[in-house]
């Protein structure tokens, strides 16, 4: 994108800070994270004779990037191509009101490494199952992305709004003591750390939940930090590269999806056939990690703590709410994204759907069985301590489900329901099924 701008004429890079998008993803560690880049990308800027200008939006994002391309005489603005129905939308009503502005819109392609619409079926219909989709997309020739040189600007420095989403974020709720930095170079060290380290393990070891061997770019290639063209670029010939360009090929495959179906981030892919239960007790007992499944209550404090949570952690979390407390995926996918770091709408609700069964899985009534997920990938119980303190002088394979005096002795509360006796019921309303 700055390159397309940037071999037409000078450039003008700024940054429009949303209010209606702020007030959806009111996330202080998202707000932190997306301070921190864009600062960084800042200072990347000048490096190459730039500039960014951060304004907040007073009235609405468009009339901000209107008033701004009008200022300046701009003829043309570049962006990148986003695709939840609010950033479609968005995108849609900028691009009418640049054009009676006599100014053209121009989308790049980017957020994913493989854009949406790019592969398809036969039929030239969109994929629905992943398999297939995979393969379309290993096919698919991946270029290196283009970054210019040098800048030229379009006018001088002038004062901006940055202050503003620095105070914003000074005034948030605390954010997590763990999560990551935002920024493009933090984000290339820490993959590169990763990559001498984690890449040619990655197979064997992305789901040992203890070992922390998953490259948690997640939020860099949310915001931008990273470009998933330039990863794939970088690692597709590199030893144990292939299961982790699959989870790369994943990101790509549920932003497809919601490209195409942008209700999904609300409504089923797969209709349910039975309806939620309403709980708030429990749900707040998942949320806050005191269900008394070590394993769940490890993933759900290490939410809180870092605006992360390990995948396989996010699958037995996920599938304890919907299936053993038979709670919406919506009201999940809510709570993530108050303390994930990306909150990406297109990975964390399609990821929730494919849990709960209302997604992209083949098999919908896939079961979780959380004390069974904990011994086969913590079986010596080092990730449960890490996040669940109380339960630090525990050995495994007690760890997994303390006897009822270690609980009361360790004030570690009891099950908030039997596994066995939820998922009984659940098979009762629904057939077809395959343990985790």
């Amino acid at each position: 994108m700055l390159a397309a701008a940037a071999s037409a004429g000078p450039v003008h890079p700024i940054f429009v800070l949303d209010p209606e998008a702020l007030r959806r993803h009111a996330s202080p560690n998202r707000h932190a994270f997306l301070s921190e880049a864009l600062h960084d990308l800042d200072a990347s800027l000048q490096r190459l004779g730039g500039q960014l200008r951060i304004l907040a939006a007073t009235t609405s994002w468009v009339d901000s990037v209107t008033s701004e391309a009008t200022r300046i005489g701009a003829t043309a603005v570049h962006c990148s191509a986003d695709f939840s129905g609010f950033a479609q939308r968005r995108l849609e009503t900028l691009e009418r009101a640049l054009e009676a502005n006599h100014c053209v819109l121009h989308r790049h392609p980017g957020v994913a490494a493989v854009p949406p619409g790019s592969v398809h079926t036969g039929s030239g219909t969109p994929f629905r199952v992943f398999t297939p989709y995979f393969r379309r997309w290993s096919e698919y020739e991946v270029g290196r992305p283009i970054a210019p040189a040098t800048l030229r600007t379009a006018e001088p420095a002038s004062p901006d709004d940055r202050d503003q989403l620095d105070a914003a974020i000074a005034a948030a709720a605390m954010t997590s003591p763990g999560r990551p930095r935002g920024g493009e170079t933090e984000a290339r060290a820490s993959l590169r750390r990763w990559a001498a380290r984690g890449l040619a393990m990655y197979g064997d070891r992305h789901n040992d939940l203890a070992g922390d061997a998953t490259s948690k770019v997640a939020a860099a290639l949310h915001f931008g930090c990273l470009s998933p063209r330039e990863v794939v670029v970088r690692f597709r010939d590199r030893p144990g590269a292939a299961p982790f360009l699959r989870q790369l090929a994943w990101r790509d495959f549920f932003l497809q999806v919601l490209a195409t179906r942008v209700d999904v981030a609300h409504t089923d892919l797969r209709p349910r056939e039975f309806a939620w239960r309403t709980d708030d007790d429990a749900f707040a007992a998942w949320a806050e990690g005191r269900s008394g499944y070590p394993i769940v209550d490890a993933g759900m404090r290490q939410l809180r703590s870092e605006g992360f949570m390990h995948n396989r952690a996010r699958m037995i979390v996920a599938s304890f709410l919907t299936k053993d407390l038979a709670i919406d995926w919506r009201r999940g996918a809510a709570e993530f994204e108050r303390w994930l770091c990306d909150g990406d709408i297109a990975q964390n609700r399609l990821n929730w759907q494919w849990v709960a069964g209302t997604g992209t899985d083949s098999n919908p009534h896939r079961i979780f069985n959380p004390t069974r997920q904990s011994e086969r990938f913590d079986s010596n119980g080092d990730y449960i301590r890490r996040y669940v303190q109380e339960l630090g002088a525990v050995a495994a394979p007690e760890i997994h489900d303390p006897p009822p005096l270690v609980r009361a002795a360790l004030g570690y509360p009891m099950p908030i329901v039997d596994h066995a006796e939820a998922i009984a019921e659940y098979r009762g309303r629904l057939s077809g099924h395959v343990d985790g």
